[in-house]
């Protein structure tokens, strides 16, 4: 009977597999099932004044099927100047209407024979996908800044190209610059190069196109390891390489449980506060939010997270982004297995605590079909997929599975995974057939659970609940502060740690007098924590509490940082009160100007 069971999930794979090859992504126009681009050679000049990449990409491709006469790209607000042919014909080409989510695609009339096409254009000075920031937005105040996010769906924005993951591409780029710039990619990075002006980068191994990335600065680089470092603008070089010098400690230990680092080298770049996420594991260099350095390696969870997607995301990746939990439900997972060796066990016990914490708040709030790992985005904006949804309830199945076959059996498996499927990006239904091959059948796992954890909302009854001994005090002080027994003031706070303190916070009640905050903010001094994430929970009790007391920090806090998981709950809380609503569009209208176009778009909706 499992014979069969398991036969009949590796044909459904095998038959899924054939039809999303298809092309079946909703979010891309390409017609990746017929002409395959492969490679990438990118020629682009920074202009800071027109706020514009400009320049040509050779596109090689693989025709898989010998009839086919067009090659389909995805854009979005290109100016294309002219399309060719390697050898310097002209070659028509067809733009269409634009769409809000998916931009316009774009019809090349292939020639008869060949293998490439040059395409020449020009980025929109309001590109999605690129930020453009003057010297006084940035820590040095003195040069300009250029940064680029292409996750899910803005690669279009700076090149044309089949912007969907099923599409893995090996790239190479010639990048000029103002001589006095240095400019950085997702690709090979040579800490000793020239500042000159012109750089010259390649990517070998076939990458999906969101995680093309290219930053251009006034930039520094610290070595933190034999294979580690950081870039940063120069006045945040020193604590940033403090900050994360355990990286390649992450690095070695990582390697050591799931198998070789397979990307060369590995470094991180620390941008501006106005990068809209904590970070992008764009390959062989991280995109870093400022706002994990705290000078005490409390948040470099972060790190080992961008890490850890070396592994599952870049190395094996989701299809589409309805698959988004294939990369970051495991790499959550593989960041709670990193933090615990490198920190202990009740560090990464508080982490998982208020990851758990985190996902019921989020289901409570989501509708149930966006609580499925496999999220139907068809005609949607696939950055609605971004929820605790693929991170921390992938990372609680995951888990599940480590605990039912035990540690022994189960990191072998992962490594065999990640092995398997190295460069390939996969759907939700191939990882099915290769989990019940190779563990559902041998050790008898329960298949209708796991689907149920895949495919239905919520959580499954019975599932593993984290547990943290370091939040019993916590819980204790609380307890007694609510009942009237114990003044702030007596609580012994000498040695609890960022994560207690985030426990504290995110588990008082809901509704309190500006008595209470005034007594936590005396005893405390919590509207003036340099900490960013325990300012952001402060500041959300703030908004919903009417506590004015921290309100003018509040508006240099939104004024000063561009990331969305902390500004966003800000502005949403800002815009449910009535009282509070045209204080933050007023905020966001003054901030908007310093944040990424992707923060502007999240945001904007609460102040229409």
């Amino acid at each position: 009977m499992k014979h069969i069971l398991l036969t009949t999930v590796v044909l459904i794979a095998s038959f899924i597999h054939q039809v999303q090859a298809q092309n079946v992504d909703p979010h891309s126009y390409a017609n990746f099932d017929r002409v395959k681009i492969s490679h990438l050679d990118l020629n682009l000049t920074v202009d800071f004044e027109q706020s514009s990449l400009i320049g040509s990409v050779i596109l090689s491709f693989e025709r898989l099927d010998s009839n086919a006469t067009e090659l389909i790209l995805d854009t979005r607000d290109l100016k294309i100047k002219r399309v060719t042919s390697d050898t310097g014909k002209t070659l028509d080409y067809q733009l269409s209407k634009s769409d809000p989510n998916m931009g316009s695609a774009m019809t090349i009339k292939l020639p008869k024979s060949g293998d490439k096409v040059v395409v020449h254009y020009q980025t929109d000075k309001n590109a999605s996908g690129l930020q453009w920031l003057k010297p006084i937005q940035t820590a040095g105040k003195k040069q300009p800044f250029l940064f680029s996010q292409a996750q899910a769906i803005h690669a279009r924005s700076f090149i044309p190209l089949q912007d969907s993951p099923s599409v893995r591409v090996t790239y190479t780029a010639n990048i000029k610059t103002p001589k006095d710039l240095l400019a950085v990619m997702s690709a090979s990075n040579d800490p000793d190069t020239e500042r000159d002006g012109d750089y010259h980068f390649t990517m070998p191994q076939p990458i999906p196109s969101y995680l093309i990335a290219i930053a251009v600065g006034d930039l520094e680089f610290k070595a933190i390891g034999d294979r580690t470092g950081v870039y940063s603008e120069p006045s945040m070089l020193e604590a940033s390489a403090k900050e994360f010098e355990d990286t390649q400690a992450m690095l070695e230990i990582t390697e050591k449980i799931y198998g070789e680092y397979l990307w060369g080298r590995y470094d991180l770049l620390i941008l501006p506060p106005s990068f809209p996420f904590g970070g992008m594991e764009n390959p062989r260099l991280s995109f870093i939010t400022p706002t994990v350095i705290a000078g005490d390696k409390s948040l470099v969870a972060l790190i080992a997270h961008e890490l850890a997607h070396s592994w599952s995301g870049n190395t094996v990746t989701n299809a589409s982004w309805r698959d988004l939990w294939l990369n970051e439900g495991f790499t959550t997972y593989l960041t709670y297995r990193i933090m615990e060796v490198v920190y202990g066990q009740k560090r990464h016990d508080m982490e998982a605590l208020l990851g758990y914490q985190g996902l019921q708040s989020n289901i409570k709030n989501l509708p149930e079909p966006d609580q499925l790992f496999t999220i139907d985005l068809t005609g949607r904006d696939p950055d609605d997929v971004f929820s605790e949804i693929p991170y921390e309830k992938g990372a609680m199945f995951v888990r599940e599975l480590e605990h039912l076959v035990g540690r022994e059996k189960f990191d072998p498996f992962l490594k065999r995974y990640f092995k398997e499927f190295a460069f390939q990006s996969l759907e939700t239904e191939t990882f099915l057939a290769y989990l019940t091959k190779e563990l559902v059948e041998p050790y008898g796992l329960d298949l209708e659970r796991i689907k149920e954890w895949i495919y239905k909302p919520g959580i499954p009854s019975q599932h593993f609940v984290p547990k943290s001994n370091a939040f019993t005090v916590v819980d204790d002080n609380r307890k007694a502060w609510l009942e009237g027994t114990k003044a702030a003031s007596q609580f012994n706070v000498k040695d609890w740690t960022v994560h207690q303190w985030l426990y504290f916070l995110n588990n008082l009640p809901k509704k309190l007098s500006n008595k209470q905050l005034d007594e936590l903010d005396g005893a405390f001094a919590l509207t003036a924590s340099r900490n960013n994430e325990i300012a952001h929970s402060w500041l959300l009790i703030s908004i919903k509490n009417d506590y004015s007391p921290a309100f003018g920090r509040l508006e240099k806090y939104l004024k000063s940082i561009g990331r969305n998981k902390l500004v966003k709950p800000l502005y949403k809380a800002l815009s449910e009160s009535d009282k509070h609503r045209e204080f933050g569009k007023r905020v966001f209208e003054q901030a908007k100007v310093g944040y990424h176009p992707l923060t502007v778009k999240a945001n904007e909706v609460y102040f229409k």
